[in-house]
């Protein structure tokens, strides 16, 4: 009998069309029957030894909702969700109203990024309460109110290189920890217990069936500082177990994640798609769709676009697509920069905000911005040798790999971000969203006079949605915020030599410690900014609660 491994996770959703991923454990068809007559089907495809659809929803009615179960077999198959006795409401999708339909124009959008396993219920958790996990009981508690039409997830979905002590129990039970990698997953197989472990939750789990999602990977999803140097790099391909890692991890973010962001129209155009789901076992495809991407990473697009009415959605890989020579260090390889361009500029006036969606942020503590730009001086060898020795080391202890790091693709995404928001036809805003750096905060760009764009441009960063939060990441930030901070930031980029940025920026929001997720709501041309941090109240219970509301436009 064919029985539900993970999901259902409703991915993609527009007026008419949606798609739901779904992990059965053996091959059958997935089907997904809606309580208003819309339904779709997929054949599972296999990818080592594991089953996965993704059902394409046709039929749907746009400014509805309605509730939809999950059927797995042949024939007619059997209903695998809802699940028996389940405590939570019935899993729904949500469709956008059509243009000029009053209802229609609202969009609200939950992100955040950096997110541990929540350990089982009951279990002491040792960094509070989890933030995805209190959204998905406060949903529950009242489905009719409020709720994120789209949840982004800024990477860190899952973390290959810290795993839980119930994970190293069952990666013990199946190879020596003493050998590399160690308690950190090795292959395919290890990567979809993280996946388990995170995502059958049951608050998680629940949440993730009926709030749609997008997503994009950070270093943890694969290994701390990836792609931080072109030293790192081949130390790292050096090492005997690398190869495994990184294959497998691209591989199951492609099958956990990555699909799940494509529209159906663009799943349709996809070859690597249409190859696995036309074999009877799509692993050697994948692992050579991987492979390929690792030796050339302009054969693989990580990025995507999403448009919600007349807000259009960036997402970008600032990972994979790094150029990692020293002399040519880049964020965004030249492929990658022109799609990000041709995607920000294309049909002027035909949204009213810009969302980047950016693991990493754009506008950092000065003192922080400054120090990355020094250590990238250090490390080109503009001080010689010794300095450059000393940069790499301290760039990789200090993550040192944000926008800043990379001074030329900090100045071009500065500067498309200004023409996209100039101009007759400028969005209300644009605002990068991020996330890594496990705290929240608001910082606003400013330009000389007579040079900045008509949008509110705005960094938004948001972090963790459960994780550590060490004192010396509070001390350090609040310090790399303030003046003293900032005059020893310039102290820094004058012994490297660097120019000074094109643009100055202050904090205008936070910073903000804790378990938190940003909501930007969206109507027309105005914006809503609330920042909600997970809080134990008395009596055990948890819930979210509003530590900042502002309005943006």
């Amino acid at each position: 009998m064919a029985r539900l491994r993970l999901g259902p996770l409703l991915r993609y959703v527009d007026g008419a069309t949606a798609t739901v991923w779904v992990e059965a454990n053996r091959p059958c068809t997935a089907e997904v029957r809606c309580a208003d007559g819309a339904r779709g089907s997929a054949r599972t495809f296999q990818i080592a030894g594991h089953h996965y659809a993704l059902v394409p929803v046709t039929g749907l009615t746009p400014g509805t909702e309605t509730a939809y179960e999950v059927r797995l077999g042949d024939g007619e198959g059997a209903v695998v969700w809802p699940l028996p006795a389940s405590p939570y409401p019935a899993s729904t999708i949500r469709t956008p109203a059509e243009p000029g339909d009053p209802r229609a124009g609202e969009l609200r959008v939950t992100f955040g990024s950096c997110r541990w396993a929540a350990p089982p219920s009951g279990e002491h958790d040792p960094v509070g309460p989890d933030a995805l996990d209190t959204l998905a009981a406060r949903i529950a508690a009242d489905p009719a109110a409020e709720r994120p039409d789209v949840l982004l997830l800024l990477g860190d979905q899952v973390y290959a290189d810290q795993t839980s002590k119930a994970t190293q129990r069952w990666l013990a039970a199946r190879r020596d920890l003493a050998e590399p990698p160690g308690a950190q997953v090795a292959d395919y197989e290890e990567y979809t217990q993280l996946y388990y472990e995170s995502w059958l939750d049951p608050e998680i789990r629940w949440l993730l069936s009926t709030v749609p999602s997008n997503m994009i990977f950070d270093d943890h999803d694969i290994v701390d500082d990836w792609n931080t140097s072109a030293a790192w790099l081949a130390e790292m391909r050096a090492t005997p177990w690398w190869r495994e890692r990184l294959l497998s991890g691209l591989m199951s973010y492609w099958v956990y994640q990555h699909l799940g962001n494509l529209p159906p129209d663009e799943l349709a155009r996809d070859a690597l798609y249409a190859a696995v789901c036309a074999t009877p076992d799509g692993t050697d495809a994948l692992r050579a769709f991987a492979a390929a991407a690792d030796l050339d990473p302009t054969t693989a697009r990580w990025s995507y676009r999403r448009d919600f009415g007349r807000v259009r959605l960036l997402m970008v890989d600032t990972r994979a697509a790094r150029v990692l020579d020293e002399r040519e260090r880049a964020m965004l390889d030249a492929d990658e920069a022109d799609w990000l361009r041709e995607q920000a500029l294309a049909d002027p006036g035909a949204y009213d905000h810009l969302l980047i969606g950016t693991s990493l942020p754009w506008l950092l503590p000065h003192l922080i911005h400054d120090a990355e730009g020094w250590n990238a001086a250090l490390c080109r060898g503009e001080r010689g040798e010794r300095w450059a020795r000393f940069g790499e080391n301290l760039r990789r202890r200090s993550d040192l790999e944000h926008w800043a790091a990379f001074p030329a693709s900090f100045e071009a995404l500065t500067a498309l971000i200004t023409e996209a928001g100039s101009g007759p036809a400028a969005p209300a805003t644009v605002c990068v969203l991020s996330g890594d750096v496990h705290h929240a905060y608001i910082a606003e760009p400013s330009w000389p006079a007579g040079e900045g764009p008509e949008a509110r441009v705005l960094q938004l960063t948001c972090s963790p949605v459960h994780n550590s939060i060490p004192a010396s990441i509070k001390l350090g930030f609040r310090f790399g915020w303030s003046r003293v901070g900032r005059a020893l930031g310039r102290r820094f980029a004058r012994h490297g030599g660097v120019t000074q940025a094109g643009i100055d920026w202050r904090r205008t929001g936070g910073p903000w410690f804790g378990n938190q997720l940003m909501t930007l709501t969206l109507r027309g041309r105005s914006a809503l900014l609330r920042l909600d941090q997970a809080r134990a109240v008395r009596g055990g219970s948890v819930r979210l609660e509003t530590a900042e509301s502002t309005r943006l436009s």
